[in-house]
C-alpha cells in the first residue's frame, strides 16, 4: 500500500515586464518508489512552466524591439513627408510670387487708367462749363 500526501502550490502573478508568470510546485510525501515518479512529473511540469515564461519574456522583447523600430520608421517617414511638404511650399511660393507681381502690375495699370479717367472727366466737365457759359 502506498501512503501519499500531495500538495499543489500555485503562484500566478505578473512580473516587472507585465508578463503573467505561472509557477506550480508539487510537493509530496509518500512512502514508496512512486514518489520519484511524482517528483519527475513535478519537475517536468515546472520545466514546462519555466519554458512558457521564457517564451513570454522573449515575446515581450520581440514586441519591444518591434515597437522601437516601428517608432523609428514612423519618425523617418514623417521627416520625409515634412521635407516633401516644404518643397511643395517653396514651389508654391515661387508661383504665388509671380502671380502677385502680375497682380501688382495690373493694379498699377488700373490706378493709372483710373487717374487718366478722372482727368478726362474733369476736362470734359470743364469743357461743358465753358460751353454752357458761351451759350448764355
Amino acid at each position: 500500500m502506498i501512503i501519499m500526501d500531495s500538495k499543489i502550490h500555485s503562484n500566478i502573478h505578473r512580473n516587472e515586464d507585465g508578463i503573467i508568470v505561472a509557477e506550480k510546485k508539487i510537493t509530496s510525501v509518500c512512502s514508496s518508489s512512486k514518489c520519484s515518479s511524482i517528483d519527475d512529473i513535478s519537475k517536468r511540469a515546472q520545466e514546462v512552466v519555466d519554458k512558457i515564461n521564457e517564451s513570454r519574456t522573449s515575446d515581450q522583447k520581440v514586441m519591444d524591439s518591434f515597437q522601437e523600430k516601428l517608432g523609428e520608421k514612423v519618425m523617418e517617414l514623417c521627416q520625409h513627408m515634412k521635407e516633401s511638404m516644404f518643397r511643395v511650399y517653396e514651389e508654391n511660393n515661387e508661383e504665388m510670387q509671380l502671380k502677385l507681381q502680375e497682380l501688382s502690375q495690373v493694379l498699377d495699370s488700373c490706378s493709372k487708367l483710373n487717374q487718366e479717367l478722372l482727368e478726362a472727366t474733369q476736362a470734359l466737365s470743364g469743357l461743358r462749363e465753358a460751353l454752357s457759359i458761351n451759350e448764355v
